[in-house]
């Protein structure tokens, strides 16, 4: 019981030497990195570009759908 309570307690003391040993290799992987990606500004007007690319297409086609509707309804497929 002694022995479990001795281990315990001398983990709990290497613990923050651990973590501060480990926060400092984190610390220099990160400052050893350059560019770790994109910004947020470019990937913000990437995603909206695309968002209104697709909504400019999507209301292009509604429209054409619209004018050939009374068209489409007016063709015999042969069934």
């Amino acid at each position: 019981m002694i022995k479990s309570l001795f281990t315990a307690a001398t983990l709990l003391a290497m613990l923050p030497a651990r973590a501060s040993r480990h926060l400092e290799k984190v610390h220099e992987q990160l400052t050893d990195r350059a560019d770790r990606g994109d910004g947020p500004i470019p990937t913000v007007i990437i995603v909206v570009a695309s968002v209104t690319g697709a909504l400019l297409i999507a209301g292009g086609l509604a429209v054409l759908f619209g004018r050939a509707n009374g068209r489409l309804l007016d063709l015999d497929f042969g069934d």
